[in-house]
């Protein structure tokens, strides 16, 4: 075996090209995982509709169709996790809930966004738009949301705008 700088050269090399390569492969993809879950919402069609989409007013979590709340609690792990807009959180109490409703709206062809914010040590918000019926409720899209969206008409013009990246937790 050399013990030269030669092999210790070589060997660097070799450890520097394996990281490059696991780096590349990695951003590849993270980045064909946003693709997909922001492409299914910025699709053309989806992007029209939202656009001349009017959504009515929801002010708390069970003025929400069943469906969308039956969906929510799926995703948040089995419990409705989510307090109404006026809640006061503290954050660490027994009791607390870890998510804020901030926006929500319906329209007419049974869409609804829900724009709530995450509380705790890492804050975020978040946003989800659902499709229901009284016989099935689906999850259409959902992302990271920019904060301090106040309506829900706020939220929709963030949508549009393709301000929001993909969720890895809701």
């Amino acid at each position: 075996m050399r013990t030269d700088g030669t092999a210790l050269a070589a060997l660097n090399f070799v450890c520097l090209s394996l990281l490059r390569a696991t780096v590349i492969s990695l951003f590849c993809l993270f980045a064909a995982a946003f693709n997909v879950a922001a492409g299914s919402a910025q699709g053309a069609a989806l992007r029209e509709h939202l656009s001349a989409e009017r959504f009515a007013l929801v002010t708390s979590i069970r003025g929400l169709p069943l469906g969308i709340r039956d969906e929510l609690q799926k995703m948040f792990g089995g419990s409705l996790d989510i307090a109404d807009p006026a809640t006061t959180i503290e954050p660490g109490a027994r009791s607390a809930a870890t998510r804020r409703l901030v926006a929500a709206g319906c329209s007419r062809d049974h869409h609804c966004l829900v724009y709530y914010e995450l509380v705790g040590r890492t804050p975020g918000w978040r946003v989800t738009l659902f499709h229901w019926s009284p016989e099935q409720t689906r999850f259409e899209w959902g992302g990271v949301a920019p904060g301090g969206l106040q309506t829900i008409d706020d939220v929709r013009t963030a949508i549009l705008s393709g301000r929001m990246t993909a969720a890895a937790t809701w």
